[in-house]
């Protein structure tokens, strides 16, 4: 199965901090980076793909932060 998620934070450190983790548990990036302003907080977002190939099948309760 291949796994997915979206990794967002604010603009800061804590997002690179975020996919770095993600890289050192064997995710790899997918797509570009996005870069957005959020109205509603009035800060800038990342937002960025990642993937990661897992034994088994798919099932919606899977934590996919856990693979």
């Amino acid at each position: 199965m291949q796994a997915y998620r979206l990794l967002t934070e604010e603009d800061t450190s804590a997002f690179c901090h975020k996919v770095t983790e993600a890289l050192s548990k064997g995710w790899t990036l997918y797509g570009d980076p996005a870069y957005a302003h959020d109205p509603v907080t009035g800060k800038m977002r990342c937002a960025q793909a990642v993937v990661k190939d897992a034994p088994g099948d798919y099932a919606p309760d899977i934590k996919l932060g856990a693979l």
